[in-house]
């Protein structure tokens, strides 16, 4: 039987012969990967199962969130995992490294056709060489070292063609800045999308990169290219390691086929709030900003070093604005280094950190505050994800043109006098401290709760559960911060009880991996959350901890005439909701078997 690139790839990894999509199956898994903000809750899962590894030269610790430590949670969580791999015989790359997802590109624990998962919710840039990857919570985590493999629901595939030549002004990241413009968030939710045309086959490595990064914000489980000639090169040169490319079958069946003139793209920007709310560049010139950001893993490569340096040599950052540059990993610190690259940022009057995820993980250089306006190169401007300023998304050339020129601008419109600005305020936020504890439940399948209607689509997880509280472990603290971040919802948790029920929009969950966004909501004792539709992520997370979710049919959802606070009534195995307050009822998708299974024997690692 034909099959797409993300089918051939996991039935190779699950001794299938024929898989379909929606199909579960278990899927050896070929590197295992925690990082430091969630190594702590996967040492936790297991010790407390008595979990041992399957094979320790397959698993392996990243630290890359705070590679300096700087943080005494972050600092005690990370010497924990120290300790565990110490113990289990398990390699660490520590916070000299680097981005976990870019080592294991460039030192060959990722390669063409391979399988690997992190708790990084950009795992999924293994797409870039033809590798599947995937962001998962703590408990899938440790599972997967505890058995070598995990369970993963195929999903269907998409195929997008371009054609034309790219414009000469138009980078990687304008291109998925394009795609976000046309096709948002739920276009390719759910899906495995595989990208071709002479202008694909062109893109470096390093572009390939910065354009599987942002998958997971078009709502995609993967974005996969087909690793061309140069593009093996690249890998043998960087990594040591000879490796074949893998390839779709030509008559391989898509659900979705797209054609693309890129010759249409232009340069563009994500406005605050959303890396699908983009613009043409032009529309923003002249946006004073007050700081820019160059780095995450979606730009933190060499090739994204040197465009910088390139428009940086012979100026000087404009007064009053600050530019933040930071490599992926200490292989490009260094390299940049001997290329000259890091005198000519320094010279320029820029700030250059160690090799790390910065800003866009809340644990180094990056961070904004109130009132401050950022031009970053990172993969999301969620609210309140790189600070609590604004942030505009935009290309290394654009963020560096804008920081010389004190505005949003570009390369070929940097003005010869910066302009100059003042300083805005800072405002504290307290937050309630209140503590909520957890209900117990006897796992029914039919609940009876009030409703709180959320009509908001893309509930990103730093609205649910904002990444300045990542290092909490114990879930009972969990739940006083739920919805913290969600603007008109910041008192959620004070007026939260529990058995409610959560009834949202489309995307909910999209973002980060974090176990936390769905652990809160059991801390409050949230009955379940019924949505149009999850993050992929999300999904899986709320799940694996036998948190109840469901989806709906909207148009089915608007029969039942619910008001807010409503009580209802929810069948989980039968799926159906039911209005108490008019005794209406509809159908809703209820558990699948695997949901069902986990649900009832308490989680994952029960």
């Amino acid at each position: 039987m034909s099959k797409t690139l993300i089918e051939k790839i996991l039935a190779n990894h699950s001794n299938r012969n024929t898989i379909n999509p929606g199909d579960i199956i278990d899927v050896e898994i070929d590197a295992r990967v925690s990082r430091d903000f969630g190594g702590a809750n996967v040492v936790k899962n297991m010790r407390n199962n008595h979990l041992k590894i399957a094979d320790p030269s397959k698993t392996f610790f990243t630290f890359d969130v705070n590679p300096g430590g700087s943080d005494q949670k972050y600092a005690a969580n990370q010497q924990m995992c120290r300790e565990f791999a110490r113990e289990r015989n398990i390699r660490v790359y520590d916070i000299n490294s680097g981005i976990g997802t870019h080592i294991a590109i460039d030192n060959g624990l990722a390669y063409p056709g391979s399988t690997f998962v992190s708790t990084d919710s950009h795992a999924n840039i293994m797409g870039a060489i033809g590798s599947f990857g995937q962001g998962m919570g703590d408990k899938d985590i440790a599972a997967t070292w505890a058995k070598g493999s995990v369970w993963f629901k195929v999903p269907p595939s998409a195929k997008v063609v371009f054609k034309g030549r790219r414009p000469e002004n138009v980078t990687a990241k304008d291109i998925v800045l394009n795609m976000l413009s046309r096709f948002g968030t739920h276009s390719f939710l759910g899906y495995s999308v595989e990208m071709y045309g002479e202008a694909i086959d062109e893109l470096t490595l390093d572009e390939r990169i910065t354009i599987s990064s942002m998958a997971t914000e078009m709502g995609a489980i993967i974005v996969l290219f087909t690793p061309s000639g140069h593009v093996l090169d690249e890998l043998e040169h960087i990594s040591g390691n000879k490796y074949e490319s893998i390839a779709a079958d030509t008559d391989a069946h898509y659900e979705q086929t797209h054609e693309i003139n890129i010759e249409e793209f232009k340069p563009m920007v994500a406005r605050p709030g959303h890396p699908h709310d983009d613009i043409d560049v032009n529309e923003v010139k002249r946006t004073k900003i007050d700081s820019g950001f160059i780095g995450s893993c979606t730009n933190g490569r060499i090739e994204d070093l040197r465009v910088t340096a390139g428009i940086l040599k012979s100026r000087s950052i404009a007064p009053g604005v600050v530019l933040k540059i930071v490599p992926s990993t200490d292989a490009i610190w260094k390299q940049a280094m001997n290329e000259g690259l890091i005198s000519i940022f320094k010279n320029a009057g820029a700030l250059v950190s160690n090799a790390g995820c910065a800003g866009c993980a809340a644990g180094q250089v990056g961070q904004n505050g109130p009132g401050e306006v950022t031009v970053s190169t990172g993969n999301r401007n969620f609210a309140g994800k790189q600070g609590k300023g604004k942030v505009y998304l935009a290309s290394p050339a654009v963020v560096a043109a804008s920081a010389v020129a004190g505005y949003i601008t570009t390369p070929d419109d940097i003005p010869k006098e910066p302009a100059v600005f003042e300083q805005g305020t800072y405002k504290e936020n307290g937050h309630d401290k209140a503590k909520k504890k957890t209900q117990a439940a006897d796992k029914p399948t039919v609940v009876e709760g009030r409703a709180w209607i959320i009509n908001q689509d893309d509930i990103d997880t730093d609205m649910i559960f904002h990444n300045r509280y990542l290092a909490i472990t114990d879930p009972n603290e969990m739940g006083q911060y739920t919805f913290d971040n969600l603007e008109g919802y910041e008192d959620f948790a004070k007026k939260a009880q529990p058995g409610d029920i959560v009834i949202t929009g489309k995307n909910f969950g999209a973002g980060s991996s974090r176990q936390q966004a769905v652990d809160c909501f059991k801390s409050l004792g949230i009955q379940c959350i019924v949505a149009e539709s999850y993050g992929a992520i999300y999904e899986r997370n709320a799940i694996n901890a036998a948190f109840p979710i469901l989806t709906y049919d909207p148009e089915e959802l608007k029969k039942l005439k619910l008001n807010d606070k409503d009580k209802i009534r929810v069948d989980f195995k039968n799926g159906t909701i039911t209005n108490l307050e008019n005794n209406k009822t509809v159908n809703i998708n209820g558990f699948y078997e695997v949901q069902e299974q986990i649900y009832q024997q308490g989680g994952l690692l029960s």
